[in-house]
């Protein structure tokens, strides 16, 4: 009993601990510098557990683990559910159908192309170029986030995945007004606001995009963006039934084995819908949100402290080169499919 009461107080500790550099994080991210970029504290908590795995976590009792392991898994898929409250049913209709086929086309074929790109032409591992794909494709961060637990990939590759959503969508953030601005795109309003909802990578970097532009641009980008992160929960159904397909097909296993599905998912889904009817004030989902923020900056600064450099060695550049790919794709095949949409509908 006394062993057991001494494992509970140790993961305790570790989630303090995380908690304690996660509150730093949100702090940082007040800064001018930090809000100038969108840098939300999510990247900054990241990037904060990342120098502690690499310079004083051998400095501190290696029993916290259990509480760094509890935030990378638990307090991750509480905090996936709980984005839920950011979104309605009502979002959908707003954006009509032009900005539900715009997310349709940008979430499927952009994954495609970067697990084909990724694993077929530069043989990246899966893992890889699926966080890739799915952060580029779907909503950042917190896409590369819910994946994780569905591939239970190694933290390390989550936290490439993170970078390379930070680096090509703040190069995103400032190119996409810049070339609006200088008049290169031929389009409306309405539908540069669904240009940048539909291919920006982080909730972010659309909302300041859109604001760099107006605030009309901005309303539609972001209606466009929530569309987008509503998919999350749709792909991740499907990457686990293929993902348990594949498991079969290797092992020559019945096809009688149950699909696990991501019960986060489901749950996500689920308080997506409780939302749409407005019972809560809006006080509270404020709230709600602040509070979901902080779970998810737990969650992604437990995952840096989990990742040592050493397990960089050997993977090059080929990441780089994937969301390179993945960056232009998205600049230029979205751009077309705002063309094409705004002609068609």
């Amino acid at each position: 009993m006394a062993f057991s009461a001494e494992n509970r107080s140790n993961t305790l500790n570790g989630i303090l601990f995380v908690a304690l550099f996660s509150v730093i994080a949100t702090s940082m991210a007040d800064f001018v510098i930090f809000k100038q970029f969108a840098i939300s504290p999510l990247i900054i908590g990241i990037v904060l557990g990342v120098i502690y795995a690499n310079t004083l976590r051998d400095k501190f009792p290696s029993d916290w683990q259990a509480g760094i392991t509890f935030s990378t898994k638990t307090l991750l898929r509480i905090g996936i559910i709980f984005y839920g409250f950011r979104l309605t049913f009502q979002h959908v209709a707003e954006v009509g159908l032009a900005g539900i086929l715009m997310s349709l086309f940008i979430v499927t074929f952009t994954f495609l192309l970067g697990y084909l790109v990724g694993t077929k032409l530069l043989k990246l591992d899966r893992d890889t170029s699926i966080l890739i794909s799915a952060g580029s494709s779907i909503c950042g961060a917190a896409a590369v986030l819910a994946t994780e637990p569905v591939l239970k990939a190694e933290a390390h590759k989550t936290s490439i995945a993170v970078a390379t959503v930070v680096v090509f969508g703040t190069i995103a953030m400032f190119l996409y007004p810049f070339i609006y601005q200088s008049g290169l795109l031929s389009l409306n309003e309405q539908a540069m606001g669904v240009y940048l909802g539909g291919t920006l990578h982080e909730v972010a970097h659309v909302v300041a995009a859109g604001h760099a532009i107006n605030d009309n641009v901005a309303d539609t980008a972001v209606i466009v963006k929530m569309l987008r992160v509503m998919l999350l929960a749709p792909f991740l159904l499907l990457l686990s039934m293929w993902l348990k397909g594949q498991l079969m097909h290797n092992s020559h296993q019945s096809n009688r084995s149950p699909i696990v599905i991501p019960w986060f998912a489901v749950a996500f889904i689920a308080v997506v819908g409780f939302n749409s009817l407005h019972l809560l004030p809006s006080q509270t989902i404020t709230v709600i949100n602040q509070a979901d923020t902080f779970a998810l900056t737990m969650a992604m600064t437990a995952l840096g402290m989990e990742t040592r450099t050493s397990k960089f060695k050997g993977i090059g550049f080929k990441p780089l080169y994937l969301a390179s790919i993945l960056f232009l794709w998205l600049l230029f095949a979205g751009y077309l499919l705002t063309k094409v949409v705004y002609q068609v509908i």
